[in-house]
C-alpha cells in the first residue's frame, strides 16, 4: 500500500489537469492568450513570418533549420517542437494563397515560446516531437497565389517530384518517416453544409491511398483523430464541419503521404461570416491541432468513434459572397421583367500600380436563388434593374454595384 499511496496521489492530482487540458475551452483560452498579436492580416510573406518566428527561438523550445530552397531560391525551413518518441508532421500553404493555418502554426510557436512550463507545452513535448513547416511554397506566398514560382501546382507533383518544393516535403517525410501528418489548406469560403445555405468552417478528410479506398491501420488511425477534432470543434462550430471529398487522387502528397504509412488528415480552412481575414478560422486550426496532439499523446484517438468523422456531411456550394433578393430584371425591350435573386461573386485583385487591394465583383447566376445562402444579403424588392446594369459576362468593382444598388434605392 505504501508503494502505491504515491502513485495514487499522483494519478489523483494529474487527473484534473488532464481534463482541464482536453477542454476545449481551455484551449480557446491558450489561444486567446497566446496569439501573436503582430499577426493581423492573412496577407503576408516570408520575410515577415521568418521574423516572427526568429524572435521567439530563444526561448529555447524549438529549434529551426534549413532543409533545401524553392526555385526562387527561398529558404524552406523546419521547426522541432519536442523529442517524443512519436513524430507529428505538419506542413502549410502549399498553396501559396492558402495562410490559414500557417497563421495557426506560428500562434502555436508562440505558445511554446512563452509558456514552456504549461501542462500542455509539457506533455506535448515530451510524448511528441513535432515537425513544423509553416510554408512550404514561399514563392507562391510572396504572390499570393496558388501555385510555386514555376506555375506548379506541387499537390500535384508527389509523383513526379519536378518541383524542389515537392522534393523537400518527401524528403523530410522519409528522413523522419512520421506516424502522423497533418496536411493544412484553405477550401473555397463558399463550400456548404452539404446542399444547405449553412457555411463549411472547417472541412475534414482522412485521405484515400487507393482507387477503391482501403482502410487500412494508417488510415483508420487517421479517421479516428479526425473524429477527435470533430469532437472539439463542435463545442465551437456545431453544424459547421464537412467531409472533404475522399476521392483518390494519384499525384496528392496527402494521398500519397497516406499511401507511404503516415497517418494523414487534411484540414481545410472555409468560411465564416465576418471573417475575411480568417482570424476565427486561425483559432479553429489552433484548437483542432492542439487537440489532435493531446489525443496523440493520451493515446485517447484509439478509442474515437469514427462514425463521428465518416457520417460528417460532403461538402457543398451553395453559397454566394453576394445575393441581391427579389429584384426585379428586364433582359430586353422584347420581354417582360421578372422577380429574381443575383448571385455575385467576388475576387481580391491587387492594382499593380499602387499594390492596394480592391475587391472586383463578377454576377454569376439569376434567377430562384432561395436555397442558397450568401455571405451579404440585400433586399431588392424596391428595386428594378436592366440588361445594361446587370451583365453575366462583365466583372466590375464590387462598390459600383453597391452603389448602383444604393442609387436606386435612394433616387435624388
Amino acid at each position: 500500500m505504501k508503494l502505491l499511496l504515491p502513485f495514487l496521489v499522483s494519478l489523483i492530482v494529474l487527473s484534473p489537469i488532464k481534463a482541464q487540458m482536453n477542454t476545449t475551452d481551455n484551449l480557446v483560452a491558450l489561444y486567446e492568450k497566446h496569439k501573436l498579436e503582430e499577426l493581423t492580416s492573412r496577407r503576408f510573406t516570408q520575410r515577415q513570418m521568418l521574423a516572427w518566428i526568429q524572435s521567439l527561438e530563444s526561448g529555447g523550445t524549438f529549434s529551426a533549420k534549413k532543409v533545401g530552397s524553392s526555385a526562387e531560391g527561398r529558404p524552406v525551413r523546419l521547426y522541432t517542437v519536442g523529442n517524443g518518441e512519436t513524430r507529428v508532421l505538419l506542413w502549410s500553404q502549399m498553396h501559396g494563397d492558402e495562410p490559414t493555418a500557417t497563421m495557426a502554426l506560428i500562434d502555436l510557436l508562440n505558445f511554446f515560446s512563452e509558456a514552456p512550463g504549461h501542462p500542455v507545452s509539457q506533455t506535448i513535448r515530451q510524448n511528441l516531437t513535432l515537425l513544423i513547416i509553416p510554408m512550404i511554397n514561399p514563392d507562391g506566398a510572396e504572390r499570393f497565389q496558388r501555385r510555386t514560382g514555376q506555375i506548379i501546382d506541387m499537390n500535384r507533383d508527389a509523383l513526379r517530384l519536378a518541383t524542389p518544393e515537392a522534393q523537400i516535403l518527401k524528403q523530410v517525410r522519409d528522413q523522419y518517416k512520421p506516424e502522423f501528418g497533418f496536411n493544412l489548406h484553405d477550401q473555397d469560403p463558399r463550400y456548404t453544409v452539404a446542399q444547405t445555405k449553412e457555411v463549411s468552417a472547417i472541412a475534414l478528410l482522412a485521405p484515400a491511398m487507393d482507387e477503391v479506398k482501403t482502410d487500412n491501420a494508417v488510415r483508420v488511425r487517421a479517421k479516428q483523430l479526425s473524429a477527435r477534432i470533430v469532437e472539439a470543434l463542435n463545442q465551437i462550430i456545431p453544424g459547421h464541419i464537412t467531409r472533404y471529398d475522399d476521392t483518390f487522387e494519384p499525384r496528392a502528397f496527402g494521398d500519397n503521404i497516406q499511401k507511404w504509412g503516415t497517418s494523414t488528415i487534411l484540414i481545410e480552412s472555409g468560411g465564416w461570416p465576418g471573417d475575411p481575414e480568417k482570424m476565427f478560422l486561425r483559432k479553429l486550426n489552433f484548437v483542432a491541432l492542439f487537440a489532435s496532439f493531446l489525443s496523440i499523446a493520451n493515446k485517447d484517438y484509439q478509442k474515437s468513434d469514427v462514425t463521428l468523422y465518416e457520417t460528417l456531411p460532403l461538402n457543398g456550394k451553395n453559397r454566394y459572397d453576394l445575393i441581391l433578393r427579389r429584384a426585379r430584371f428586364k433582359a430586353s425591350f422584347s420581354v417582360p421583367p421578372v422577380v429574381v435573386d443575383i448571385g455575385i461573386n467576388t475576387e481580391e485583385k491587387t492594382d499593380s500600380i499602387t499594390g492596394h487591394l480592391f475587391q472586383m465583383a463578377k454576377i454569376v447566376d439569376i434567377g430562384d436563388l432561395s436555397t442558397f445562402g450568401a455571405f451579404q444579403e440585400l433586399e431588392c424588392s424596391d428595386v428594378a434593374f436592366d440588361s445594361t446594369e446587370i451583365d453575366m459576362d462583365k466583372e466590375l468593382p464590387k462598390n459600383e454595384i453597391l452603389d448602383l444598388i444604393e442609387r436606386k434605392k435612394n433616387p435624388r
